[in-house]
């Protein structure tokens, strides 16, 4: 924060007079907002951070000692307080809508013809419109009452969402009051982001605190705000940017309604561009796009506003969206930088995967140096790789739903023919095993190198455990990468029953290893010795089978014995194992290492837990189901137990075999590949009931 000066802040609270407390209260409750709104929301400080502190620390001060007297509108309520049992249900007073969709110029063009249809002669010459950045967030809704935040709401299903007002008072973007003059009653929307500097801040201390790292900014807000304990929330930095109201404001034009909005004091987007006539529309999107891969938050698109108000009005809904609003989808941005090298991964299952390490360059607002190249096909006879990669080649590079980094295609230029090519390893990088080459006559695309020297290569050793260890599979807290990594170097562990085998003295004389974490550590490996069949079966890692399969099995034979013993044909009878599942599980169980291994594990206490094989009929038996976007209440994980409990399959890709399409807010693809194979679709609300009935 800039410097300021100040006739107050210096001087302890012991000196304040006590007979104007309430007074000095108040002015410093009005000062430190003000300088917070200057701070966080305008990015004009006016007040040096010692100075700001002196002042906190003294209202901290004189509410303890005068705690009748503290305002719902103070900074310190920032800090978080006490957890809450659960998230109470908030009611929208006017429906919170999605938007449709334009993906290019046409959809542009005729979303001004419908308008002018829909209006029959009461069309303007030329449409007036706002077009904004639309934020990859998560919507929010904040109430005001008397200029005092009251309430908090996720969009949810448009009508009911979740009250979030403890997470929400933590955000220093919000206004915990509004600025005079203000309505009685106002309800404000927006996003709920997190900008990449503060992201990237936030995983960095999570990984250097031994926790996994949020994957992209969307769902780690999404996340955030949805925590039972505020003050989780407190120390994230969360972000919020209003675009509308709900109900309290009025104005002729949306672009006065956002004047009116940041006098309030609330954050808007600055790239937000009023336009006379589509093509102006058209323009600002493309500058907006320009702008994308520099802007200090992540958008994923433009949203297209019809101005006047009233005609706002007599356009009107349909019923999830407005008619005189559209968000226009940006791709996924691709840039160019250069091939370094390439290196080569090898995976819990022994096969090698090549990947690109390129010159650091920023996609969508993330640095990138690492890019999967999947297999030697892609690396060596892909089309837009121009014959095969070379080292030095300049390349296109975007993030795959703008998550997973992508190597697109080589930029052709003479000088590549100099470049040295690129060459898939024919010995593990590993431990030097001559590699396997599988190919799939029917898909040569999809052909992998595999190490075989599955317990003889260390880093098929290290990713096998990393994975038993897992939280989807044995969940064993404080086990993370770093430390197996350690582990496997010290050869005290190569095999999941070597875990059972640790002692205090072992792990107590490792690196930073204290002897509370060591004996934290020995707990949860007693603890995870009781988990499910299902999770013990994914965390040994055969190949193919992943967690609906397992789960599958365990249902079907019940018992990690009958596993041992049943034949292919058997196994090839169980809904969800196909041939090739089956093949891999019977040569799995039947190899004298593995059921060694077996009995290993269950001779140092793991329970490997019997299941009741039900064969009553469930509501969604022989139902499959494909779950996309975000669901009102629930997460799409809560949502598939629902589903496996009573009876159904989930799937992760929709086809021809889907049943049903489970769709919340910003479904996508799957929402267009469901519609085009005439998938019925449902909601949260409608799978609910079909699991009741």
């Amino acid at each position: 924060m800039g410097q300021m000066d100040l006739s107050f802040g210096e001087k302890p609270a012991a000196e304040q007079p006590d007979r104007d407390a309430k007074s000095r209260m108040d002015r410093l409750v009005d000062e430190l907002n003000h300088h917070n709104h200057l701070y966080h929301v305008l990015d004009a400080a006016e007040l040096d951070d010692r100075s700001f502190d002196l002042m906190f620390h003294e209202l901290e001060k004189l509410e303890a000692a005068h705690p009748e007297l503290k305002r719902s509108d103070s900074p310190t309520t920032r800090v978080g307080g006490a957890p809450v049992d659960g998230l109470d249900k908030f009611q929208h007073r006017v429906p919170m809508l999605s938007l449709s969709n334009a993906f290019d110029e046409s959809d542009l063009l005729d979303f001004e013809e419908r308008l002018r249809r829909l209006l029959a002669g009461h069309a303007p010459d030329v449409f007036s419109y706002v077009v904004e950045p639309k934020f990859d967030g998560l919507a929010m809704e904040l109430v005001y009452e008397g200029g005092a935040l009251v309430a908090a709401g996720t969009r949810g299903d448009g009508s009911v969402g979740e009250n979030v007002i403890h997470n929400m008072r933590t955000v220093r973007t919000i206004p915990l009051r509004l600025r005079p003059p203000h309505p009685d009653y106002v309800s404000v929307r927006g996003e709920v982001i997190f900008d990449l500097a503060g992201f990237t801040r936030m995983n960095e201390a999570r990984v250097a605190a031994g926790e996994a790292a949020f994957k992209n900014p969307r769902n780690a807000a999404a996340g955030t705000v949805r925590q039972l304990d505020p003050e989780v929330a407190g120390a994230r930095p969360l972000q919020f940017f209003a675009h509308s109201a709900g109900e309290g404001l009025e104005a002729d034009t949306h672009s006065d309604l956002i004047q009116q909005i940041a006098q309030l004091g609330f954050q808007t987007a600055k790239l937000t561009r009023c336009c006379d006539g589509i093509q102006a529309v058209v323009q600002a999107i493309e500058a907006i796009g320009q702008a994308r891969n520099t802007l200090p938050y992540e958008i994923d698109g433009a949203v297209v506003k019809v101005d006047v108000t009233a005609l706002q009005e007599r356009l009107g809904f349909v019923t999830r969206s407005p008619r005189w609003a559209i968000a226009f989808k940006y791709p996924a941005p691709v840039v160019q930088t250069r091939l370094l090298e390439i290196g080569f991964q090898v995976g819990r299952t022994g096969v090698v995967t090549p990947v690109a390490i390129m010159e650091p360059v920023m996609v969508g607002g993330v640095t990138v140096t690492h890019a999967t190249l999947h297999n030697e096909h892609q690396m060596l006879r892909k089309p837009e790789f121009l014959g095969g990669l070379r080292i030095g080649d300049q390349v296109q590079v975007k993030r795959a739903g703008d998550v997973i980094p992508r190597v697109e295609a080589v930029v052709d230029q003479p000088e590549r023919q100099n470049l040295t090519p690129a060459a898939f390893p024919s010995v593990c990088p590993d431990c030097e095993t001559q590699l396997v080459r599988e190919e799939n006559p029917k898909e040569p695309e999809k052909v992998i190198h595999r190490c075989p020297n599955n317990l003889g290569c260390q880093a098929q050793v290290e990713a096998g455990l990393k994975h038993f260890a897992s939280r989807l599979a044995m969940d064993i807290d404080g086990l993370g990468d770093k430390l197996i990594d350690q582990l496997v170097a010290a050869k005290l562990i190569r095999t999941p029953s070597d875990l059972y085998r640790l002692t205090l003295i072992q792990l107590a004389g490792l690196e930073r290893m204290a002897e509370r974490s060591a004996t934290n550590l020995l707990a949860a490996l007693e603890e995870s010795k009781k988990q499910t069949l299902a999770r013990v079966l994914f965390g040994l890692g055969i190949r193919h089978v992943g967690e609906a399969v397992a789960r599958d099995l365990a249902k079907a034979l019940g018992s990690i014995e009958a596993l041992m013993t049943t034949e292919l044909e058997t196994l090839q009878a169980v809904d969800g194992v196909g041939p090739e599942i089956a093949k891999s599980l019977h040569s799995w169980f039947r190899t004298d290492s593995n059921r060694e291994e077996i009995l290993g594990l269950r001779a140092l206490g793991v329970e490997f837990p019997e299941v009741a094989i039900d064969t009553a009929e469930t509501p969604l038996d022989g139902l499959t189901f494909v779950i996309t976007g975000t669901l009102p209440t629930l997460g799409r994980k809560d949502m598939a137990a629902i589903i496996r409990k009573a009876g159904g399959k989930v799937t992760g890709s929709v086809s021809a075999k889907t049943d049903y399409l489970v769709a919340g807010e910003a479904a996508g693809s799957k929402l267009a590949r469901a519609t085009a194979l005439s998938v019925p679709i449902l909601d949260e609300a409608g799978l609910l009931n079909m699991v009741k009935s």
